[in-house]
């Protein structure tokens, strides 16, 4: 495995939920990231979230491929994010969709941690490559 750590920019921007599940009060958003570091991307995905009526209880899932290079090789990748809050104790799993590389990334796997640190977004990817 290898470890890459750098920053990102996020916008995430509200949608209107589908009209068939508006009723299960779910946040839809899509997600635009810029990575910067070893990895140098975009990203494009959406995600889907809930609140509860417990305060600091809450939950999203989202799916976001990312394109540019990845120590300098050329490709892209889909990203998959499993968010849990449990009364304010969070977990967060994000780890590459096996078989989603492209290009020069083709049988990429990893997990990405997210660092958020005064406002500002980081990451740390471990990742193998054939």
């Amino acid at each position: 495995m290898q470890q890459i750590r750098g920053s990102f920019d996020v916008q995430l921007q509200a949608q209107p939920a589908a009209e068939a599940i508006a009723s299960a009060a779910l946040g839809r958003r899509t997600i635009l990231k810029q990575f910067h570091g070893e990895l140098d991307a975009a990203s494009l995905g959406e995600m889907l979230s809930v609140h509860t009526a417990v305060k600091g209880s809450a939950a999203y899932v989202a799916l976001e491929r990312v394109s540019g290079t990845l120590s300098g090789k050329r490709g892209s990748f889909v990203l998959m994010h499993t968010g849990l809050m449990d009364k304010g104790q969070s977990s967060l799993t994000v780890q590459v969709v096996p078989d989603s590389a492209t290009e020069e990334l083709q049988g990429l796997s990893g997990t990405m941690q997210i660092e958020i640190r005064e406002g500002k977004h980081f990451y740390v990817f471990d990742y193998q490559l054939p």
